[in-house]
């Protein structure tokens, strides 16, 4: 995973854990392409900065697109009644109207209030003086997207955050269940722990096709392995059972492909360096659990430099065809066993 990823989650947890103590900032600003983060900051210093009895008049929750920022900023100036603080939240603040006159507020921010800023599915300038000031005084959490080629791995982390270890199959077969949605994953990991016996401590690939409602045996994860190791019979059964699923699309399948042979071609230009690299090497190029790298090792003798550009090129042309240019009469599931023999071929 991306050290930026790492750091949010390993900053996300420090942050909880003040929450949980009662240790509050004036100022949170939590801004991003990805909304689990904000979400869980903002939702946890809703349960946890005022008691039930103290909301009526200390907590105000307002959105962007119905407040002004001289508004809010009246509001977050007022004294709390009858409690030691009062919490001021102000949601999709990025439709706010000159958000950037919050740093105002912030130069002076009054002890006694805790003001939340959720910009989400954008950042502020980090030119200007509200991040400048709001990280002075307050938190500042920057919650980046997640990216396909980093999930895996980012559930490694969020498990082990929960005291929890989980298999890199099952990750990587979680990951594909869920996507990028980092809020899917979290809801469907606490489903399934509510059903595992308790004190299970390591999460398995049963673990998450018991519980999640995913088959390793017909998944994309298990269709690049076979295609790995070129077991061609194997390959063609997974990509038929894939393209009959009611809801199947060309490029859900496409972008998984892609950055599997894609990781095989900059495996064989580290190798084209270093004849014989070293774990380190390994999985600094290829960006996966070690558990994985007996399977690269046989990919790129399978695959050498000439044939995987060569696969990398069919799966841009069906990308293409998925998106309706120029696929003639064929059905999404016919193009991918197409696909697949293709890049057998």
């Amino acid at each position: 995973m991306a050290k930026g990823a790492t750091d949010m989650e390993a900053q996300c947890r420090e942050i909880l854990a003040d929450i949980r103590k009662d240790v509050f900032k004036p100022v949170y600003l939590l801004m991003g392409e990805e909304p689990y983060y904000i979400d869980l900051i903002c939702d946890a210093i809703v349960a946890n900065a005022l008691d039930e009895s103290e909301r009526d008049f200390n907590q105000t929750i307002c959105y962007g697109t119905d407040v002004s920022v001289d508004s809010v900023v009246t509001a977050a100036r007022r004294y709390p009644m009858f409690a030691e603080r009062q919490l001021v939240v102000v949601k999709e603040a990025q439709a706010m109207k000159n958000l950037e006159g919050m740093s105002v507020y912030c130069d002076k921010p009054l002890d006694s209030t805790v003001l939340v800023l959720c910009v989400r599915g954008a950042s502020v300038d980090k030119r200007k003086s509200l991040y400048k000031t709001a990280g002075k005084i307050g938190v500042v959490l920057e919650s980046k997207a997640v990216r396909d080629y980093e999930i895996a791995r980012w559930i490694g982390s969020f498990y082990a955050g929960r005291g929890l270890e989980i298999a890199p199959d099952a990750a990587a077969l979680l990951g594909e269940y869920a996507g990028t949605d980092l809020g899917k994953i979290a809801v469907e990991t606490d489903k399934m722990l509510k059903n595992l016996p308790e004190g299970t401590s390591r999460i398995t690939v049963q673990d998450i096709e018991r519980n999640v409602g995913i088959s390793r045996q017909f998944s994309v994860f298990e269709l690049t392995k076979e295609l790995s190791y070129r077991n061609s019979a194997k390959a063609l059964r997974i990509a038929a059972y894939i393209g009959a699923a009611p809801k199947f699309a060309m490029p859900a399948v496409i972008a998984p492909l892609f950055t599997h042979f894609y990781r095989i071609l900059k495996y064989q230009a580290l190798i084209m360096r270093t004849p014989r690299p070293s774990t380190d090497q390994k999985a600094k190029v290829l960006g996966v659990n070690p558990y994985f790298f007996q399977e690269y090792d046989r990919a790129v003798m399978n695959y050498p430099v000439k044939k995987c550009m060569a696969v990398i090129a069919l799966l841009k042309e069906y990308d293409f065809k998925g998106k309706g240019g120029n696929a003639g009469e064929a059905t999404p599931d016919q193009m991918l066993i197409e696909l697949v023999a293709k890049i057998l071929g």
